[in-house]
Parts: structure tokens; sequence; C-alpha cells
């Protein structure tokens, strides 16, 4: 029987959904490869093209936009007055998480749309609740990026700022057979609902080694403080052996195409002035010395940039707190957790995988010398 600690190479899945090419630096969504989504496409659109032929009912993106407005109105009444002092003081995903256990189980398509409306909703007034002041209702003609900016900062996002939301959940959206997606697939295997899919998803999702890691870059920003200092500061922090946030991919051979399309989102951003050029200036600057101390210390290892760079930046210029990334992240991965957990049940096998047990062989004799249990 052949063993692969952390299923390194072991294919689990058929899924039509996405293909990760970590040779290239390629990702497909469906056919589509995410140069041509990104920054082109609302995540309304990828949610229509991911769950396509998943739910009988399920419309195209300019209804599904409407139908996702609706639900989000629906998911901000699940919301209790007494949330604010009970969830506030948790991190906002570990509060999300709390709230999204109030979405009841099912696997149709109003389902489906509650749970991307809810992680939408609830991080955003979390946020809010956070700061001290009161969660606002969803409007439901509004375009999905653009009320979860609104509902988060109390304010109408620009379209500049709401197309640049759009850019970040339509890269993030789905990208194989990821650990938090492996997750939502074993426990939809079950039979146990979509809801309980994506609560797997988002606990998975919310561990270091997955999803939590965009916030440390944007220390690393602040502690560098200026492109003169990239390279002092980078070369002092890989002599003590620590790790360069937002470099390196477990898949990723080449470069991460979702860094380049993150990084084109966050440029049009700078250019509406929706962000200091020399926030910018300095994350390049950072970026040009990581990747030339990378290459001159691991000449044998492919270092490049990942989604985490500037996925901080982005998130950062939208005026979103880094401890609410991993809860934006999940808003935008919600729909490929959905879509892959309908592609498993379609499947209808059961995820079962065997393990090797190294523990200690029974001793015969101690276990005949050894009292019977009461």
């Amino acid at each position: 029987m052949q063993m692969d600690d952390g299923l390194e190479g072991v294919v689990a899945a058929r899924t039509v959904l996405s293909e990760v090419d970590g040779a290239a630096g390629r990702l497909v969504l469906r056919g589509h490869s995410l140069d041509a989504v990104a920054g082109r496409w609302r995540y309304e659109q990828v949610l229509a093209l991911l769950w396509r032929g998943f739910f009988e009912d399920a419309p195209d993106g300019d209804a599904l936009a409407g139908a996702l407005g609706r639900a989000r109105v629906e998911a901000a009444s699940l919301l209790r007055a007494d949330d604010r002092e009970a969830l506030s003081a948790l991190p906002p995903v570990e509060a999300m998480r709390a709230l999204l256990a109030r979405v009841p189980d099912g696997d149709d398509l109003p389902t489906a749309l509650r749970l991307v409306a809810a992680t939408a909703v609830f991080t955003a007034a979390v946020l809010r609740w956070r700061a001290g002041l009161p969660a606002l209702a969803p409007q439901a003609d509004a375009p999905h990026a653009a009320d979860l900016l609104r509902l988060a900062h109390g304010a109408p996002a620009s379209a500049a700022q709401a197309a640049g939301l759009d850019a970040y959940l339509v890269t993030v959206a789905d990208h194989g057979l990821n650990a938090s997606t492996f997750a939502a697939r074993v426990v939809a295997s079950t039979g146990a609902g979509l809801a309980s899919a994506v609560l797997a998803g988002l606990s998975a999702l919310k561990g270091p080694l997955h999803g939590g890691a965009p916030g440390p870059v944007l220390d690393m920003l602040d502690a560098i403080g200026s492109a003169g200092a990239a390279a002092r500061w980078l070369d002092a922090a890989l002599d003590r052996g620590e790790r360069l946030m937002g470099f390196g991919h477990r898949i990723y051979r080449v470069r991460d195409p979702r860094a380049d399309a993150l990084k084109g989102a966050l440029h049009r951003l700078a250019e509406a002035g929706g962000m200091q050029p020399e926030r910018v200036a300095l994350a390049e600057a950072v970026e040009r010395a990581a990747l030339a101390s990378l290459q001159a210390r691991k000449p044998g290892r492919v270092l490049e940039t990942n989604v985490e760079f500037y996925t901080a930046l982005l998130l950062e210029a939208l005026g979103l707190p880094r401890e609410a990334f991993t809860a934006i992240f999940a808003a935008g991965r919600v729909g490929g957790w959905i879509a892959h957990a309908r592609e498993q049940v379609r499947g209808g096998r059961l995820i079962r995988p065997q393990s090797v047990y190294v523990g200690p062989a029974p001793d015969a004799r101690q276990e005949c010398a050894e009292p019977l249990p009461a």
C-alpha cells in the first residue's frame, strides 16, 4: 500500500471546477483562465459559472445577483440583539463561524445563496461591532462586493473599490483540492448538507497554514518601513531562519498566477486614487529584494511571490483590518466550497481513506495476565 504524508500526489477527486497547474503557473476556473476573469468579472458571474449544472434552478449571473441580494437581506435577519456584546470580542473569523452555524442545512439553491450571503453580511457586522457601531441593513439591489464594503464601512464604496474587492473574491473563489475544499468535500460526502460542508471548510481555512497568512505580510512591510531598508531587513530575517511571508507555495513551482491578478487589481485601485503610491512602491521594492535574497540563498528551490503578498495589500487598501482577512477570504472561497460539495454529492461516494497502524503490537502474555474489566 502506497502512503504519502499529507496526501502529497494523491488524486482524491475528479472535478470540472478548477485546474491548478503548478508547473506552468496557471489557474483555470471551469474552462476560463484566471487572467481572463479576474478584474473583468463580478463575483456573481463566477458563482454562476462554478454552480452551473449543480442546481436545477440556478440562474445566470444577472439573475443570480438579484437572488444573492435578497439572500443578504435574509441573512441579516439571523442576527440577534445580543450578538454585539457576545461576539465582538472574538476574532472576526471565529465570530463569523458562530453566526454561520445558524444557517439551516440543506442542499438546494436557496441554502447555497444564503451561505454566500451570510459570510459577507456576518463578517461586515462583526467589523462594525468591533468598532463599537451597529450592524447595517443590506441593500438587495446592490452588487455583492459593493454591498459588503458598504456594510463594513458604513459608506458607499467607489466603483474602483468595488472592482478591487470583486477581483479578490473572483481570484480566491476556487483553487483545486486545497485543505478547506477537501474538508468541505469530506463532510458533503456524508450527506450532511451544504451548511455543514461550509462550516468544515471555514474551520480548515482559519488555520494559520492555510488561510491565516496575509496579515503578517503587512507586519513585515511595517517593520521594513522604507524601500532602502528592505534588503537589510530581509537578509536579517533569513539569517534568523524566519520565513518571508508572501513567498513560496506548496503547489506552484513558478509564480502564483493569483499574485499577478491581485497585483493588477492593486494597481488599478491605486490609479483611481484608492491607495497611496508610496505603499505600492514599498511593496514592490520588498518583493524585488525578497526574490533576490531567496534566489541567492536557496538556489535549488523555487520561492516566488504567492497570493498572500498582494492579498494583504489589496485588502488593506480597501480599508479592511488585517484581523478580518481570513473571514474575507472565506467570503470568496465559500462559492467554491459549495460547488465542490455539490459535485461530491453527485458522485455519491463516501470519502474514506485508509490509515497505516504504526502503534505497538499487542502482547499476548500481558493481555492474558490482565484482569477482565468489571
